[in-house]
């Protein structure tokens, strides 16, 4: 008979605790010493001010569409073909004015409505790209330079819609956990108002909740990493592209502000630049973060990883053509 089993080392469990909480400790009282903790707090707190009202946006206009809107009207509207709805609402993304904290909620109402998951990622990717907010702050950011507008339109709708159709070809439906009607189950028929208010209610707490923690990420790269290392990539075209990209995620600008951001990185190509304001509204920390509170951390490290190489790409190769 095989002896039993005998748990790990008690010193070993404390090691792998204890030494990742040393280092941390260490960081923060050099951060503390530089200042930094004013500096971490004041960035979290403005990436949470930035994208609170965003999030109010979208969870106001998730809990209308679960309250109020049948769902025979999405299947009237959308073709039934996922592969061709995903371009119809890639295009659809356009007509909401909001950021990356407002579409999550969104797509996951459609999803809840019977939306074909494809059309409701592709949505969910285009909605904080190419609304015409973020297009006209482009095109202001950029004063005479529209080849910069188009650019970002195309590459950012370009990623969208090959990201729904890539989850039309390869998505499983075990990578995704579709999110839950929030007005219960086993209850009669509510009055709308009552499922609106419930709906923005449920919504708005779990998504408000990762929002701060992606939040909290960003600021922490903010503080620790010195804007002299980037400027070190700055003069090498090969290197500016995915620095940028990378950047973007980390710094979770809103996507209508990202574009001012963009447009004072002078020392980096138009390309690369193209990249910030194309990768930051699909893939940040917050979105990430938010994609995992919705739809599960597996499928959030999947789709965002893909949609990163993507926007890449697309940037690479529109940021080419113009």
């Amino acid at each position: 008979m095989a002896p039993a089993e005998t748990p790990p080392p008690r010193w070993r469990s404390a090691l792998l605790i204890g030494v990742p909480a040393v280092v941390a400790a260490a960081a923060l009282v050099t951060v503390w010493d530089a200042g930094g903790v004013q500096t971490w707090r004041t960035v979290m707190v403005a990436i949470v001010v930035q994208g609170v009202p965003f999030l109010v946006l979208g969870t106001v206009v998730s809990a209308a569409i679960g309250a109020f809107v049948p769902e025979r009207v999405f299947t009237r509207v959308l073709p039934k073909n996922p592969a061709l709805a995903v371009p119809v609402a890639g295009v659809a993304g356009a007509v909401l004015p909001g950021c990356e904290c407002a579409s999550v909620p969104v797509a996951g109402s459609l999803m809840r409505r019977g939306v074909a998951p494809a059309a409701a990622l592709a949505f969910l990717l285009s909605a904080p790209a190419i609304n015409p907010v973020v297009l006209v702050a482009t095109a202001i950011a950029f004063p005479g330079k529209p080849e910069m507008v188009l650019a970002r339109l195309l590459a950012s709708l370009a990623t969208a819609v090959v990201m729904g159709w890539l989850w039309v070809a390869f998505g499983r439906p075990e990578w995704l956990r579709l999110p839950k009607s929030s007005t219960g189950h086993g209850e009669g028929a509510r009055n709308p108002l009552e499922e609106f208010r419930r709906g923005l209610q449920h919504d708005f707490l779990h998504a408000g909740g990762f929002l701060v923690v992606g939040a909290a990420a960003a600021a922490t790269f903010n503080v620790l990493v010195p804007p002299s290392v980037l400027r070190i990539f700055s003069d090498s075209p090969w290197l500016g592209v995915p620095v940028l990209a990378f950047l973007a995620v980390v710094l979770a600008v809103c996507s209508e502000a990202d574009a001012f951001v963009a447009a004072s990185l002078t020392g980096f190509s138009p390309t690369a630049r193209l990249a910030f304001m194309v990768v930051g509204p699909m893939v940040d920390l917050k979105l990430i973060a938010l994609q995992s509170g919705a739809f599960g951390r597996a499928f959030a490290l999947r789709f965002s990883s893909a949609t990163f190489l993507v926007a890449v790409v697309a940037s690479i190769v529109i940021g080419g053509a113009l």
